[in-house]
């Protein structure tokens, strides 16, 4: 398996689509999957490769002058269990602190409202991702947004703050 960044626009959406697709249980909501897909055109974009096949992406995306946000990641289900996600975050964590990035983020849905979604929560976990914030309606009444975040680098402390 190699982890390779893919520059080609169309590539991208092909790889992004093929497996976004088959993982309906994550990506079921077609209008969703087509934003992510078409997204996807203009992200950093990592594939893991068996061969000439993608069976995995990670896409990033700058939303502070600061943070790379983990927009959307994909594994094939029969790749699953196989350290090929986290070989994508590992090689995306890396880009990101080379760019001098200080944080990284990912959404995901609140633990607790599916089972699919309680392993997307803990596997961000074991990469080190701590909770930041649960927005209960951003995605609609059913799906509220957890968002984590994961600091890149030490940021400096101020001195002589009291605080009151």
């Amino acid at each position: 398996m190699i982890i390779k960044r893919i520059e080609d626009c169309g590539e991208k959406q092909k790889i992004a689509r093929r497996i976004l697709e088959a993982l309906p249980a994550w990506f079921g909501i077609d209008e969703a999957r087509e934003t992510y897909i078409k997204e996807s055109a203009d992200q950093l974009f990592l594939a893991a490769l068996d061969g000439n096949q993608a069976t995995g992406f990670l896409c990033l995306k700058e939303t502070g002058k600061d943070t790379l946000e983990l927009s959307v990641m994909g594994v094939l289900k029969e790749y699953h269990r196989r350290g090929i996600g986290k070989q994508l975050f590992l090689n995306a964590k890396k880009l990101a602190m080379e760019k001098g990035y200080a944080f990284l983020q990912v959404k995901t849905v609140q633990t607790g409202r599916c089972e699919e979604y309680d392993n997307t929560n803990r596997f961000y976990r074991s990469l080190g991702f701590q909770e930041f914030e649960v927005f209960p309606t951003l995605w609609g009444e059913g799906n509220p947004c957890q968002i984590y975040i994961m600091p890149l680098r030490q940021i400096p402390i101020c001195r002589g703050i009291k605080i009151r």
